[in-house]
């Protein structure tokens, strides 16, 4: 949607330039499509791995989470577009809920000694504070975390998310759905299969707006033959209110020091992500570098934007990486238009009636999407790491930080002798993944005896 009707070239670049209402709200409903169903996933996915996922008796939890899903990240978007002082890159950053965290959450929640959903947010919101505070020294970590380091850790995400898309394909993680008959069945993986084929469909031969959309597109036509199918229950649909107010500490609030240290150690990962799309953003729509203003904004609103959807249930936020693709697609860099989809993305955000839409997308046909969705995840971090220079000591780095990380993620038991809290964050494998990186990147000499001169140097 980049015509002339829109503005001049000079305003196109411009972040602070509204374009015609008629045309800003279908540019910020683009904007909400592309990034819509990886919003509302980690919320599904924790609910599941907290015993409140599809199928259990207490599907209000799902609901009220996939509510605020859609709720803090258009008041999140709204505090980087609009600004609060120096928080908020006033650029047209769209937030989300993070997939990042998910395999942080997911052992911590399901690990000994854990507090379930009440430690789960207090770490959210201590996680977010402590991302905020990123803020104020962001430009001098930037050295420490070159794109070896975080190549390899996105990788780690896409790697560790993998088999909940397999699952969820399947029929469900946990063993309630693994219980069920259906469980495996052909039916399931048809569905799932359907959206895959859609979606690639979509991406490779159609161009524009739908090829933004592919896999919102793809769970459409899936969530239409498992409809067919006789998969769809629409029984939770009826008893949603179609208004609701967010509730302060709806799942409580306590101190778990696993879930605690490790959003803290996530939150750096989050931040060097906004960082990159935010120079994305400024690159790819204005033909500029982010400026240090900008990039402590953007990193100040992803923390407050967290912390501040952690006291009301909901789970941690950052930058949206399609959406900085949209944006270098379009070529319209208003803020304001961004604006527009973040404020109907807070509309959706009251009214249950569409969460409760939402929860009734079967499982089968959200593991389609997800495969995709976490697959691409992978592929970014294997994008991140071309940019390496891969002489040995950096296939060193990278060969002892994925088998150490990847270890200790499928034998969870080899660290039994450790207490709960260390042993919930080793078996994650995505921090001892990413403190191995940004050790060995830090103290190993730049280049091993034996590589050629033109090898030689660091990865950033």
């Amino acid at each position: 949607m980049s015509d002339a009707s829109i503005g001049t070239p000079e305003q196109l670049r411009d972040p602070n330039y509204m374009p015609p209402l008629e045309k800003a709200i279908p540019l910020g409903i683009q904007h909400v499509l592309a990034m819509f169903i990886s919003n509302v996933t980690p919320a599904i996915i924790i609910a599941g791995v907290a015993g409140f996922g599809f199928g259990s008796p207490d599907v209000g939890t799902l609901i009220y989470m996939i509510q605020m899903s859609m709720l803090f990240a258009g008041i999140a978007t709204l505090i980087q577009t609009i600004g609060i002082g120096p928080v908020g890159a006033k650029l047209p950053i769209v937030q989300g809920t993070s997939f990042a965290f998910l395999p942080v959450m997911i052992p911590a929640m399901v690990g000994a000694g854990t507090a379930g959903l009440p430690g789960l947010m207090g770490g959210v919101i201590v996680g977010g504070l402590f991302h905020f505070c990123i803020g104020f020294f962001i430009g001098r970590i930037r050295f420490a975390l070159p794109p070896l380091v975080t190549g390899l850790i996105v990788l780690m995400i896409g790697l560790a998310l993998i088999k909940v898309g397999v699952e969820y394909a399947a029929g469900g993680a946990g063993d309630f759905n693994r219980s069920k008959p259906t469980w495996g069945g052909i039916g399931n993986w048809f569905q799932a299969l359907i959206v895959i084929v859609v979606t690639l469909g979509i991406k490779f031969y159609v161009r524009g707006f739908l090829s933004v959309a592919a896999v919102l597109i793809g769970l459409i036509v899936g969530y239409l033959v498992a409809l067919v199918m006789g998969d769809v229950s629409f029984g939770g649909l009826g008893n949603a209110s179609w208004f609701a107010l967010p509730q302060p500490f709806a799942f409580g609030f306590e101190i778990n020091w696993a879930i605690v240290v490790g959003m803290c150690l996530m939150a750096f990962i989050s931040a060097i992500e906004t960082v990159g799309d935010t120079s994305g953003i400024t690159k790819g729509g204005a033909g500029r570098e982010a400026t240090d203003k900008e990039i402590e904004g953007a990193t100040f609103a992803d923390g407050l934007g967290t912390a501040v959807a952690g006291v009301f249930g909901g789970l941690p936020n950052t930058s949206f990486s399609q959406n900085v693709g949209l944006i270098a697609m379009t070529g319209v860099m208003s803020r304001h238009v961004v604006t527009c989809g973040a404020l109907l993305l807070v509309v959706a955000g009251l009214i249950p009636k569409i969460g409760a839409l939402v929860n009734t997308i079967p499982i089968q046909v959200l593991g389609g999407g997800v495969i995709v969705m976490f697959g691409m995840v992978a592929s970014a971090g294997i994008n991140m790491l071309s940019e390496v220079n891969w002489n040995r000591r950096n296939m060193v780095i990278f060969a002892v930080s994925l088998s150490v990380g990847l270890g200790l993620q499928q034998v969870p038991d080899a660290m039994q002798f450790l207490g709960n809290t260390m042993r919930i964050l080793m078996t994650s494998g995505l921090l001892p993944a990413a403190i191995l990186a940004i050790v060995l990147n830090l103290i190993l000499p730049e280049h091993l005896e034996g590589d050629s001169a033109e090898d030689v140097g660091d990865s950033a």
